[in-house]
């Protein structure tokens, strides 16, 4: 509490292996699994650890951790778009940092990338709309699927409010 009150601060955002992004890692820092996917390092959850144990209940956020899924990178991809190599933080890390004493895990990039690839997708699949609601429509589907996914399946938040 007494550091709460001297930084004003309410959470504090750490750096694990995380950033920003839907290219946070080279090809030289991944390894690549049986089918040629880039996987990435995994999370220092050493450090995670030794902040919880030093901050005991301060409310952990995790920026830059979104996980550049793959479907919409080939949608991007395949749709005219060029996005090679672009690999994320896996959900199971996720999972577990959102057991932890982790309360908040940004994941903007996953939500650019459902916007972008449905859009593309549309504009390819039909070249003659122009009707901003034509193409918005399933790309807002999209999203809310998607960030349905991430709060239910990945981060475990449901029913929790």
């Amino acid at each position: 509490e007494e550091f709460v009150s001297k930084t004003g601060c309410d959470s504090l955002a750490i750096a694990i292996g995380t950033s920003h992004g839907a290219f946070k890692f080279k090809p030289e820092q991944c390894t690549r699994n049986e089918k040629g996917i880039l996987v990435p390092p995994p999370l220092r959850f050493d450090i995670l650890e030794e902040i919880v144990k030093r901050l005991p209940e301060f409310p952990i956020v995790l920026h830059g951790s979104s996980s550049v899924p793959q479907d919409y990178v080939k949608m991007v991809n395949s749709n005219g778009g060029k996005m090679p190599d672009a690999v994320g933080i896996p959900e199971e890390q996720l999972r577990q940092a959102a057991r932890s004493a982790v309360c908040k895990i940004n994941i903007d990039s996953d939500l650019r990338l459902a916007m972008t690839g449905t859009i593309r997708q549309h504009f390819n699949e039909h070249p003659g709309d122009f009707d901003p609601r034509q193409y918005l429509k399933p790309a807002r589907a999209n999203i809310k699927e998607l960030v349905r996914h991430k709060l239910v399946d990945v981060l475990g938040c449901d029913h929790k409010a």
